[in-house]
């Protein structure tokens, strides 16, 4: 179950648990709410994530199908710092102590297209004209503020759209740019995909 802040997002952590959890075999589905768990805290980030486990119990069984696990998509709007780890622990601890399965959390920062920078041969293979700058080649993208704007300003025509960021994602996935690993740093990327590799 996927659970995040748009559709876009969740395509991209759907692409990473297929990748990183081939061996679940299991149907990914999305919870389409609003999810904001960064700034709650104390009962009301007990509540809200009592609010998502009910709402994935409740769609697996719609689906007929058990719940493999539950991962959390949320954009950070800030860099891999003390906030980071605090607001990780804070809703990976209530993650762990309301689910009955695993669970992973894509706390994306600066947000999910940070990630995408870590997998530079991919923007070409998605639009030929897409080449990103070499000062963006082997960064660590978790320090990087507003990197979608980054994207919009570096990339030649057509403008970046939120919407391609399903498409990047999925062509390193295809040219095995995923399994290969990321060219670059991003903490919130590499916690993610090792505690999806811990389902495996």
């Amino acid at each position: 179950m996927v659970a995040g802040e748009d559709a876009n997002d969740r395509k991209i952590v759907t692409h990473l648990v297929q990748e990183f959890c081939p061996s679940l075999g299991a149907k990914v589905v999305e919870i389409r709410d609003d999810v904001r768990l960064k700034s709650a805290t104390g009962a009301n980030l007990t509540q809200r994530i009592q609010t998502l486990v009910r709402k994935a119990k409740a769609r697996a069984l719609r689906e007929g199908a058990g719940l493999a696990g539950i991962v959390v998509h949320e954009d950070l709007d800030g860099v891999t710092d003390e906030t980071y780890d605090r607001v990780r622990r804070a809703i990976s601890a209530e993650l762990a102590k309301h689910s009955p399965c695993g669970t992973a959390l894509a706390l994306a920062a600066w947000e999910s297209e940070a990630w995408l920078l870590l997998f530079p041969a991919a923007f070409p293979a998605v639009r030929p004209g897409w080449r990103l700058p070499v000062q963006l080649h082997r960064r660590d993208t978790g320090q990087l503020t507003d990197p979608k704007e980054l994207l919009q300003t570096k990339l030649p025509a057509p403008r970046y759209r939120e919407s391609d960021g399903p498409d990047l994602i999925a062509a390193a996935r295809k040219h095995g740019l995923l399994r290969a690993g990321p060219v670059g740093l991003n903490r919130s990327y590499a916690e993610f995909v090792g505690e999806l590799k811990q389902w495996a």
